[in-house]
C-alpha cells in the first residue's frame, strides 16, 4: 500500500501537470519526504519521492517516481567537489536510491533533496518564467512578492542550484518559493496541500501583476493580418511538405501544424522577428525547439514559387547560423553537432510548423514555442524580455548528461517518422497493413468511404500521434485532394503510400453491365490514379523520396471466370507500377504491387457478396471458399490479410531500397499467376 504522502504528491502531480499554463509536458518535477521502515534495519528511514528522469507530471505514476534516502542524498553535500564537477553527482545519486524498481533520479533531485521542507515543487508556468527572463526581473520579483517570494540568479540545473535554493530557504523561514532566473520557480509546503497551493499563489499573483500592469501589444503593431481560414489552412498544406523536406536535411522528421491565436497573433506582429531571433530560456523549453527559430519573411500571400525559394534560402542561412553557434562554444569535449536544422518553423499569415522524430515530439516542440510566446508576452509587457546567454543554451544544449540521456534511447523502429497513407484502411486488408505500419514505426492516415471503419481502426492505433482517420471517396478527385490535404495536416507530409481501396463484382461477361465496369474502374484503376497523382505532388515537393504500395491481385495476371470487369481493373493497376516506377523513379519514388489471392477471412471484398459470387462459381460453400482457395496453391496454404501486410513492410521497411516496378505474389503459389 502506497505511502500516504506518495498519493498526495501524485494528485497534485497530476493536477499541475494538466495546465500548461502552470508547467509543460514533461516539465518540472515534484517531491515529497516521510518516514517508511527499513525491511532490513526494521528502523525508521526518511525518505524523498521525486519524479525521475523524463517523466511527466500530468501522467506521473507511483513507477515514475525515484525513491531515495534523504540521509544519504542530504550527506553528497559533503563530498560535493564543486560547481565545475557537479555533473558527477548525478551518478552518486545513485548510491542513495532505496528500494528496487523506481524511476532514475533527474538532475533536479539535489533541489528537492537539499531543501528543507517536506514537500517541493519546481515548475515552469509561463507568468513565473515570464518575470524570470524579464531584464529587471529581482526588482519586478521584489516589487510583486516582497520578502514571500525571492530571486534567484541563473545557474544551470543541477547541485548547486540546489545548494543555492536552500541556502536561501533556510535565510528566509519566511518565503514560500523562489523565482529562478532565467528558468522558472521552485515552491515548498509542510504538507502536500500548502505547497500546492503555495506553487499556484506565485503563479496566480504573476498573471494578475502581468495583466495589471502589462503595456497593451507587447509585440508591436500588426503587420499583416492572418489569412482566412480556409485560405490559411491550403496554403499550409501546400507548404508543409516543403518545410519538413527541409527540416529533415540531416534526419527525418514528423511535424505539427500550429494556427492558434496566440500564434497567429505573434507571427503576426511587426517585433516577432526580433524577439525570435532571442530564442526561448527556460532549458525545457530551447531544449525542444532549438535556440530560435526560422522566420519566413515574405506576404502571407506571396506566391508559392517565391515562398518556396525562400524558404530554401532561409534554410541554408539558417543552417549556417547554427554551424556557427556550434564552433563557437563547442570545447574538444562537446557532443558532435546533432543537426543543424530548425525545429519550429514561423510563417506570418499561416501559423508554425514544428518538427520532432515522432509525432508526440513535434506536437511537444510546438506546445512548448507556445509557452515561450507567452513567456515573451509576459517579459514585454512589464519589462524587457532577457533569456539565458547564448553560450549558457549551449551548455545546456550540449551537456553531457543531455547526451548520455539520448544514447538511451531506444533503436527507432524500421518505419519510424514515416508518414504513411494507406486507402481502404477501414477494414480487412487495409486495417491490416495500417496496423503492421504502426507496430513498425510509422505514422498513418487511414483513409477510408467509411469514415466510421477508419476512426476505429486509427484509435486501435493508438490515437491522433499515432494515426488519424479521413473521409476519402477514391473516385472523386477532390475528395482525394481533401484526404491528401487533411494527411498532410496531420504530420507535415506523405512517405507511404498504399493503394488499397477495392470492391469486386463476379458476374460472367454476358451479365456484367456497364455500371458494374464502370464501378470497378472507377474504385481500382481510376482511384489509384487519383489517389498516387495527388499523392506523388507531395512525395515530390518533400524531396524525400517515399514509396507507393499498390494492392493489385493474381488476377491482373490469372484470367479467371466470371471476372472481366474485375481482372481488367486489377491489371490496369498492375501496369500503373510499371509506368509510375519509371516516371517517379527520377524523385527516388519506389514504386510496386502484391498480388494477392483469394483473402477470405477478414476481407471487406468477400463479406459484401463477393465470396457467395465466387463460392457459386466454384461450386463450393461460402464458408469453405477459403479452404477451397488454399488447396489449388501450391503451398496449401490460405492468404490472410497479415500477410498482405507483411509483404508491404518488406516492400517499404528499408532493406529492398534498390527495388521498383516489382509485384510480389502473395498467393501461397499459383503457376498460372506466376510473372514472366
Amino acid at each position: 500500500m502506497a505511502n500516504p504522502a506518495v498519493s498526495d504528491l501524485l494528485g497534485r502531480s497530476n493536477r499541475l501537470g494538466a495546465d500548461p499554463r502552470t508547467t509543460n509536458y514533461a516539465g518540472g518535477n515534484t517531491s515529497a519526504k516521510a518516514t517508511e521502515t527499513d525491511p532490513v534495519t526494521n528502523e525508521p528511514t526518511e525518505l524523498v519521492w521525486v519524479k525521475g528522469s523524463g517523466g511527466d507530471l500530468g501522467t506521473l505514476k507511483e513507477s515514475g517516481l525515484a525513491v531515495l534516502r534523504l540521509d544519504r542524498l542530504r550527506a553528497l553535500a559533503g563530498v560535493y567537489p564543486g560547481v565545475e564537477r557537479e555533473d558527477e553527482m548525478v551518478a552518486a545519486f545513485d548510491y542513495c536510491l532505496h528500494g528496487r524498481g523506481g524511476a532514475a533520479p533527474s538532475i533536479d533531485t539535489a533541489m528537492h533533496g537539499l531543501v528543507d521542507a517536506p514537500h517541493v515543487d519546481h515548475l515552469h508556468p509561463d507568468a513565473g518564467i515570464a518575470l524570470a527572463t524579464a531584464a529587471d526581473g529581482p526588482a519586478l520579483t521584489k516589487e510583486i512578492f516582497g520578502d514571500k517570494v525571492l530571486w534567484v540568479p541563473w545557474r544551470r540545473p543541477g547541485f548547486q542550484l540546489g545548494l543555492d535554493i536552500a541556502a536561501v530557504q533556510r535565510a528566509n523561514p519566511q518565503a514560500i518559493g523562489v523565482i529562478l532566473g532565467g528558468h522558472g520557480i521552485t515552491a515548498w509546503g509542510t504538507t502536500s496541500e500548502e505547497c500546492e497551493a503555495r506553487s499556484l499563489e506565485i503563479i496566480n499573483t504573476a498573471a494578475a501583476y502581468l495583466a495589471e500592469h502589462g503595456r497593451a501589444e507587447p509585440f508591436g503593431a500588426l503587420a499583416h493580418e492572418p489569412l482566412a481560414e480556409d485560405v490559411r489552412r491550403e496554403r499550409a498544406a501546400a507548404l508543409f511538405p516543403i518545410v519538413r523536406g527541409l527540416a529533415s536535411t540531416d534526419r527525418a522528421q514528423v511535424g505539427h501544424y500550429t494556427d492558434s491565436p496566440v500564434v497567429l497573433d505573434y507571427v503576426a506582429r511587426e517585433r516577432m522577428p526580433e524577439l525570435a531571433a532571442l530564442g526561448t530560456s527556460c532549458p525545457d523549453h530551447f531544449l525542444r525547439t532549438k535556440v530560435k527559430p526560422l522566420v519566413l519573411d515574405t506576404a502571407p500571400d506571396a506566391p508559392l514559387e517565391e515562398v518556396e525559394a525562400r524558404l530554401k534560402e532561409l534554410h541554408a542561412a539558417y543552417r549556417d547560423d547554427y554551424r556557427g553557434y556550434y564552433e563557437r562554444h563547442a570545447t574538444p569535449e562537446s557532443p558532435a553537432m546533432r543537426g543543424a536544422d530548425p525545429a519550429i518553423v514561423l510563417i506570418p499569415g499561416v501559423g508554425m510548423f514544428s518538427f520532432g522524430a515522432n509525432k508526440q515530439t513535434a506536437r511537444v516542440a510546438g506546445e512548448f514555442y507556445v509557452n515561450a510566446i507567452n513567456v515573451m508576452h509576459g517579459a514585454e509587457a512589464v519589462s524587457t524580455y532577457a533569456p539565458i546567454d547564448e553560450s549558457e543554451k549551449f551548455r545546456i544544449e550540449y551537456w553531457a548528461l543531455e547526451e548520455a540521456k539520448l544514447q538511451r534511447m531506444p533503436k527507432p523502429k524500421p518505419l519510424a517518422t514515416r508518414i504513411a497513407l494507406v486507402t481502404g484502411g477501414g477494414s480487412g486488408i487495409g486495417r491490416a497493413i495500417a496496423l503492421r505500419l504502426a507496430a513498425e514505426g510509422a505514422v498513418v492516415i487511414v483513409a477510408d468511404r467509411n469514415l466510421a471503419g477508419a476512426t476505429e481502426v486509427a484509435a486501435e492505433i493508438g490515437g491522433p500521434d499515432a494515426a488519424v482517420a479521413v473521409e476519402a471517396d477514391v473516385t472523386s478527385e477532390e475528395a482525394v485532394a481533401a484526404a491528401v490535404r487533411d494527411a498532410v495536416l496531420a504530420f507535415g507530409g506523405i512517405d507511404l503510400v498504399v493503394n488499397n481501396a477495392g470492391l469486386s463484382i463476379s458476374k460472367p461477361l454476358l451479365e456484367t453491365t456497364e455500371g458494374d465496369w464502370d464501378l470497378q474502374h472507377d474504385v481500382m484503376a481510376k482511384g489509384s490514379f487519383l489517389v498516387s497523382k495527388a499523392t506523388a505532388k507531395v512525395l515530390i515537393a518533400q524531396g524525400m523520396g517515399g514509396d507507393i504500395v499498390y494492392i493489385s491481385s493474381k488476377n491482373s495476371l490469372f484470367a479467371g471466370p466470371n471476372n472481366v470487369a474485375y481482372g481488367a481493373a486489377k491489371a490496369d493497376q498492375a501496369h500503373q507500377v510499371r509506368l509510375l516506377a519509371a516516371e517517379l523513379g527520377a524523385y527516388g519514388i519506389k514504386v510496386n504491387g502484391v498480388n494477392p489471392d483469394g483473402v477470405v477471412r477478414g476481407s471487406g471484398i468477400f463479406a459484401g457478396g463477393w465470396g457467395a459470387q465466387r463460392a457459386a462459381v466454384y461450386g463450393v460453400p461460402e464458408e469453405k471458399l477459403g479452404e477451397f482457395y488454399a488447396q489449388r496453391t501450391l503451398l496449401k496454404r490460405e492468404v490472410l490479410p497479415e500477410h498482405v501486410a507483411n509483404a508491404v513492410f518488406v516492400l517499404t521497411g528499408g532493406e529492398l531500397s534498390h527495388t521498383t516496378g516489382l509485384h510480389v505474389p502473395v498467393d501461397a503459389g499459383v503457376a498460372a499467376a506466376f510473372l514472366r
